[in-house]
């Protein structure tokens, strides 16, 4: 048996989606509030998603068009608004967020749907999910196309919410014994992070002492 080896040039975008999401795993999920121009509060899942930096207080998004290259309700109401707020998804949240990712008109909120409830937010003007371990209060930075298809945003995170116990409030250490963040794998797959471990990370001096 050889090693597997492809040039994405040669491959169609469906066949490197396979790839990089079956590869790329677990990806934290970041189920994200928005309000329309109507005043409906849309919520989405995201599994493209990733914290990017903390000096500035960064978040990254990879938003995808709906068919006829249609911004779909997230990419629309976060350009109108400029606002947004990333819930975090743990084991409680699982199945409600995979409510929210069905295609459900403009008109309809994910939140109704799938039973959540809403707190307002503070320092944007919308809300969080209220049974969301954490959630990110965002204000968007920039916005980039890099296809018809394809945006990739960057939001500044200007305020955080945790669940009560979750957050030591004079360390600011998260209690990951309590927290219990769900990972998404590829397809229809997701995992718990039950299965932890450490490693200390060392410096130079001690790995050349481990030479000799």
């Amino acid at each position: 048996m050889t090693d597997f080896t492809a040039a994405f040039a040669d491959l169609e975008p469906r066949e490197r989606y396979k790839l990089l999401c079956a590869s790329v795993t677990p990806r934290p999920i970041a189920l994200v509030t928005c309000v329309s121009p109507e005043g409906v509060v849309n919520a989405a899942p995201f599994s493209f998603f990733n914290v990017f930096s903390e000096d500035p207080a960064l978040v990254v998004l990879g938003l995808q068009h709906g068919p006829g290259n249609h911004p779909k309700d997230t990419t629309r109401h976060i350009a109108a608004a400029g606002e947004f707020v990333v819930n975090l998804v743990d084991e409680g949240l699982a199945d409600a967020m995979n409510i929210c990712a069905i295609d459900f008109p403009p008109e309809v909120s994910e939140i109704d749907a799938a039973g959540l409830s809403l707190l307002p937010g503070v320092s944007v003007a919308v809300p969080r999910i209220a049974e969301a371990p954490f959630a990110l209060e965002c204000r968007k930075q920039v916005s980039l196309a890099f296809s018809p298809t394809r945006e990739l945003l960057v939001g500044e995170v200007v305020r955080i919410h945790a669940r009560a116990g979750l957050v030591d409030p004079k360390t600011l250490r998260v209690s990951m014994s309590d927290y219990k963040p769900v990972g998404r794998m590829f397809g229809d797959g997701y995992s718990r992070q039950n299965d932890r471990f450490d490693l200390r990370r060392g410096n130079y001096a001690g790995w050349l002492a481990k030479q000799d």
